[in-house]
Order: C-alpha cells, then sequence, then structure tokens
C-alpha cells in the first residue's frame, strides 16, 4: 500500500448545536479535499493534548498514512472542551457523539462514511453510539469494553461490590479536575478549570444509588437490544483483563455482525499489549475500515468469527512479558460442548456425571483477606496488576482438585458451577477460581467468577437468603482460553471472600456446601484451526517524550499481627514527562490504600488519593483528588474532597459527603 502525505491539526474546534466547542485533534490525509476520505472518531474524557497523546500518536498517523482521517475528540468537559462532563455515557454524550459524527460526515474532505474506535471507554461509546444508529456510522472496533454496563465493568460483578468502582470514581474526579492547555484555550483557561472544579460530579454518589440492574445500567448495554445493532463490530479484548468475557458476548448475541479476537493482554492496545505476543493491529484496522468505510473487496468480512489466544500452562510472575500458547481460529462460534466435572466420594474432583449419594457438606468461611494475590479487575500493566502465584489465597479457600491429567485438555469459553448452598445470614458472596497446578505447585489463576447469592436469580430484583436452606445456585465464571497440559492438575477454589477486589457483605456468616451436589462445567475448544497471527513490524511504536522526572510503582500487603489488620497498598506514579511538541510536562500519581480486619466486614475502608500537575516554564497547576468509602451494616459511607493550586497557592477547594443504604449488598 502506498504510504501518504498528512497533515496534524492540533485543536480544531466542533461547536454542538448547544453552542458547546469539543476540540478535536484530527489526522488529515493529503488531497482529502479533492479525494474525500473515509474517518474515525475517538470520543473520550482523557485529554488528547496529553493524555492519550502516546497511543493517539502511535495509531493516527498510520491510519492517515493510509487515507483515513483520525479525529480525536474530548468530551465536554475534559481536555480544552467547553463545559463540565454530566457523568459515565450519558444521554448527553452519547448525543454529542451523534452530532460529532454528522459534522464529520458532512466535512468537503470525508466521503461521507465514519468508523469509531476505543479501548474502554471509547470502546464502550462506540457500541452505544452504533446502537443509536447514527447514518453515516458504518462499522466499529471496540477494545476492552462491555455489552452490559452492570455484570461486565468496573462497578458491579454479579452483584458484588468491586473496589475498582472507588478507584475509578477517584481517577475520574482527578482526572476532570485538571485544567485546560492555555496554549490552546488562551486567557479563559482559568475560568474554565474553576468551572470544572466547581460542579464536576462525584460519580461513584450516582453509582451507589444503583445497586442492583436496574433502568440505569440498562442505558448502553447492547445487550438490551443485540437484535438492533446495526453495524460491524470488531470486538478486541484481553485475557488479563477485566473486559476477557466481550468478545464471546459480541458474537453470542450479535451473530455475524460481530467479531471477536482475544489476546494474552492487559487493558491497552494489542500492538503495545503486555504480555506477548502483540498483534498488528495497525493491519487489521486499516483492513476493517477500508472494507467497510471504502468498499475494499480485502476478505476483512471473511475472517473468521472467533480468534484466541490459547494460554498454554502461564506461569505467574513479578512482571510477565510473555504467555506461552498459540492462536487458534473458529470459522463461527457455536455454543460449546461441556466437560463436566464433579467431586468424588473420597474429595477429588473428576470428569463424568455425580455419584448419586448422601449430601457431602462442607462449611467455608474464608478469612475476609483471603484475595490479596487476585492483582487489579482492571489491569494496566503485566507486573502485581496479574493475578500472582494462587498458594496464599488458596490456604482460606475450599480447594478441590483433579489428580494430575493424563492427557492435554484445551478450554474455550466461559465456565459454569453449580451446587447447593446454605447460608445462616441474607447476603454471602462466593467467589470460584479455576486454577492450573504445575507439576511444580505453581498455582496459576486461569479465570474467576464472583457471587453475590442475593444475586442468585438475576441482578434486577434482589432477594435474601432463605435462612439455612439449601439452595441451588449457578455462577457463571469469566471467560478463559486455556490448555491444561498432562501432569497438571485442575484446582477448582472456593471463597467467601476476594478482598480486596470485592468488598465484602455487612455480615460474615459463611456458607454451606454440599459438595455431592457441585458440578463444574468446563467449555471445550472443539472444531478449531491453529492460526499465526502477525505481530506488529515496530516493536516499540510509542513515541518518546522528554523524562523529567522518572516513574515509580509499588503494590504491598501488610499485616499488623498484633491489631489484625491487613493493608494492601497501591503507588503509581507516571512520572513527570513533557511533550516535546507541545511543551506540556504532566504527572498523575495514584495513592491508594485498602484495610480490613480478617475477621470484622465492617473493618473494610478504602482511600484513593490522586495527585495531578501540569506546567510550563512559568506556569503551574496541580490538584489533589482524595475519595474515601468505609461501611456500616446498613450503609456505604463515601467522602471526597479536591483542592486545586496555582503555583502554590490554594484557588479552590471543595467536598463530598454522603450516606447511601446498602441493598442487598
Amino acid at each position: 500500500m502506498t504510504s501518504r502525505a498528512f497533515t496534524t491539526i492540533e485543536n480544531e474546534w466542533i461547536t454542538l448545536a448547544d453552542g458547546t466547542r469539543l476540540a478535536a485533534r484530527i489526522w488529515m490525509p493529503e488531497g482529502a479535499e479533492q479525494d474525500p476520505v473515509p474517518a474515525v472518531l475517538e470520543f473520550l474524557p482523557y485529554r488528547k493534548r496529553d493524555g492519550t497523546s502516546l497511543r493517539d500518536e502511535s495509531t493516527y498517523p498510520v491510519f492517515a498514512a493510509a487515507g483515513i482521517a483520525g479525529v480525536r475528540v474530548d468530551i465536554r468537559g475534559s481536555g480544552e472542551s467547553d463545559g463540565v462532563i454530566d457523568g459515565e455515557y450519558t444521554p448527553l454524550e452519547l448525543a454529542n457523539a451523534r452530532e460529532l459524527i454528522a459534522w464529520i460526515a458532512a466535512q468537503p474532505w470525508s466521503n461521507g462514511s465514519v468508523g469509531m474506535m476505543g479501548i474502554s471507554w471509547g470502546g464502550f461509546n462506540c457500541l452505544q453510539v452504533a446502537a443509536l444508529k447514527p447514518p453515516a456510522l458504518k462499522a466499529v472496533i471496540s477494545i476492552a469494553s462491555t455489552v452490559d454496563r452492570y455484570n461486565d465493568d468496573i462497578h458491579y460483578k454479579n452483584g458484588t461490590h468491586l473496589s475498582a468502582q472507588l478507584s475509578w470514581a477517584a481517577t475520574m474526579l482527578a482526572y476532570q479536575s485538571r485544567s485546560p492547555d492555555p496554549a490552546i484555550v488562551g486567557d479563559r483557561w482559568r475560568d474554565m478549570w474553576l468551572e470544572r472544579l466547581e460542579n464536576e460530579p462525584f460519580f461513584l454518589e450516582e453509582w451507589l444509588r444503583h445497586q442492583r440492574r436496574d433502568a440505569f445500567w440498562k442505558h448502553g448495554s447492547i445487550c438490551e437490544d443485540f437484535a438492533g445493532f446495526p453495524v460491524p463490530a470488531l470486538v478486541i479484548a484481553g485475557w488479563a483483563d477485566g473486559y476477557r468475557s466481550t468478545p464471546l458476548k459480541a458474537v453470542e448475541g450479535l451473530g455475524d455482525k460481530a467479531k471477536a479476537l482475544i489476546g494474552p493482554w492487559v487493558h491497552k492496545y494489542p500492538h503495545f499489549a503486555w504480555p506477548k505476543p502483540r498483534m498488528d493491529f495497525h493491519a487489521e484496522a486499516i483492513a476493517w475500515w477500508n472494507h467497510w468505510l471504502r468498499g475494499e473487496e480485502n476478505g476483512a468480512q471473511d475472517a473468521p468469527q472467533v480468534r484466541a489466544y490459547m494460554q498454554d500452562a502461564a506461569r505467574p510472575a513479578l512482571r510477565r512479558e510473555s504467555d506461552p500458547g498459540f492462536w487458534i481460529a473458529k470459522d463461527r462460534w457455536e455454543t460449546p460442548e461441556m466437560a463436566a466435572f464433579h467431586v468424588a466420594p473420597h474429595g477429588a474432583l473428576v470428569s463424568g456425571p455425580p455419584v448419586a449419594g448422601a449430601s457431602h457438606d462442607r462449611f467455608l468461611k474464608s478469612p475476609l483477606d483471603t484475595g490479596i494475590m487476585a492483582g487489579e479487575w482492571f489491569t494496566l500493566k503485566p507486573d502485581a496488576e496479574m493475578a500472582l502465584d494462587q498458594r496464599l489465597d488458596d490456604a482460606g479457600s475450599l480447594v478441590i482438585e483433579t489428580p494430575p491429567l493424563t492427557e492435554t485438555q484445551d478450554f474455550l469459553g466461559q465456565p459454569a458451577l453449580e451446587l447447593d448452598v446454605s447460608t445462616e445470614a441474607e447476603i454471602a458472596n462466593l467467589c470460584a477460581r479455576l486454577v492450573d497446578i504445575h507439576p511444580d505447585g505453581t498455582a496459576t489463576r486461569v479465570t474467576f467468577g464472583v457471587l453475590n447469592l442475593a444475586h442468585r436469580d438475576g441482578n434486577a430484583e434482589p432477594s435474601a437468603m432463605p435462612m439455612g436452606a439449601k439452595t441451588r445456585i449457578r455462577l457463571v465464571l469469566d471467560a478463559m482460553g486455556y490448555r491444561f497440559r498432562a501432569g497438571h492438575r485442575i484446582r477448582l477454589s472456593l471463597s467467601t471472600a476476594y478482598w480486596p477486589m470485592v468488598l465484602p457483605p455487612p455480615v460474615d456468616a459463611g456458607v454451606t456446601l454440599d459438595l455431592a451436589s457441585l458440578g463444574l462445567f468446563l467449555p471445550k475448544l472443539g472444531e478449531h484451526r491453529v492460526i499465526v497471527l502477525p505481530e506488529p513490524e515496530n516493536p516499540d511504536p510509542l513515541p518518546k517524550y522528554t523524562e523529567l522526572a522518572p516513574a515509580e510503582t509499588a503494590r504491598s500487603v501488610e499485616r499488623d499481627l498484633t491489631n489484625g489488620l491487613t493493608e494492601y497498598s497501591i503507588y503509581e506514579d507516571t512520572g513527570l514527562y513533557e511533550h516535546p511538541g507541545t511543551g506540556l510536562a504532566t504527572r498523575q500519581v495514584r495513592d491508594e490504600v485498602w484495610s480490613i480486619a480478617p475477621d470484622d466486614p465492617l473493618s473494610m475502608t478504602g482511600t484513593s488519593i490522586w495527585t495531578c500537575d501540569m506546567q510550563r516554564p512559568g506556569w503551574f497547576v496541580r490538584t489533589v483528588s482524595t475519595a474515601t468509602i468505609a461501611c456500616t451494616a446498613t450503609d456505604w459511607l463515601i467522602a471526597a474532597n479536591v483542592r486545586a493550586f496555582e503555583g502554590e497557592t490554594l484557588v479552590f477547594e471543595k467536598s463530598f459527603e454522603e450516606t447511601i443504604a446498602r441493598d442487598f449488598m
């Protein structure tokens, strides 16, 4: 393909119907006004000027050189865009995106066909906007996203409360508190900044007012109407990320409209993600856009419906540079045949149907700090953010495992667990982890699932567990693509806690499990082809900025054995880096601590502090944002504070404090 010259428009104002000006950065192929081109929109609150500039500059110049315009727009109240953000995936945000698509399609350089793309927030809203059927939007590429906002995002998971909800609320509070760049908006930067600081919401308050799957979460969940989804969608995720199940859910729901691609990656674009192997995302995306936005017959529409990386006896590590495995393709996704396992009378996990007989009850009450080796729900680096060796967490769990396997077994899809449980409380959490036990004892978490037993019959209308009565439950684990080798063992680890990833219920009564009733169902790989997925030619595709202060990361667990308290601490410093083209230097520091007494669920607390710096010679601004959560038996206690400094001077401060009733959680 001939490489085309292009220009970069550092800032283009796009005025919406209500007069709000949104800031766009555009990569424009040369000669587009004489020979109009398709365009790809990415619409985010993460700041085109600094927040996403690294990854934008790794991709959009490649698109532009291929004759595809890139339009990267900041959501209102973000970066240099006017106004104040009003929430996450709100009707206003999606309506603004529709306006942007119409604006792009009407430009003299546009051929009238628009794609939409993104990872995480942008992966979410491109699916949501497509569901609204803007006429010019012809296809999307959605990375690390969800089709169900309640069950497969950073807030709740099968009725359990993810600690990532506080972390993410703190992150957005910090991100939205940052100033626009005076080099773009001029002297009005201070007024814009103060408007944001005064009016930005604390997202956690709204999220906690919707603890069940109600209309708030159904909005933007395309699973509510898969049949009405109008355009082709390439849906991508990584096994190391929390959004690992979405690609398979998309093809199950959207059928021929969706293509799924799943690698071993954390929450990053596939051409620079870890663990390796990476994939040539640029070539994949350009072929996708050229077919759907240009009508080029290049075979993109004929790609297998599912391509997945099968991890092959992966091992936990302090840094997982690469995972062993192989790529497979399934030309058409069908519901997998399930391999059934049950618990034999002697206590081992064995394949085949259950053996009829008397119940085999086991009481389980895990220490509340079980879960410290789980890593993050939302992973950005292949270090301790990923799950580590599971033996520490298994010590607080009920573990059931197979004898050493006599033959290799391959699985792709979502496992399920069924069993009879009882508890003496209205609410209890149950976590199930599927673990690969290597011959040397190393324990690799392959996948996991959690369930608030009050949500056993669905997330819209939770109900108390019947006190002490055996109740049949079904717990669906996240998707996996994994080879268990001969000589390894498959372990099922069950716990009533998975902290700090999952916050505890208000009481810790434990559960009784009838192991004779247990059925574990693993999805067989089935018919497939082994394929080669090209890796990017450039092994280091991100541009280099000027380092003014180095990055630092630290993660630790401290157990106070005298006072019976466990603390889990996270420290992330991006370092101070200056963009060589704009002279803008930025830095963000996250300092987060979770604590719990292993025998007291009401002792749980979380505090997340973010410090965000922006500077140029003669100009320095800083915001410090703090968000906290604690609880009583009946309520969530949340608070937040934002302070803003110009130089050394405090120019703004505000605080939030709310008590919100727990709702079967």
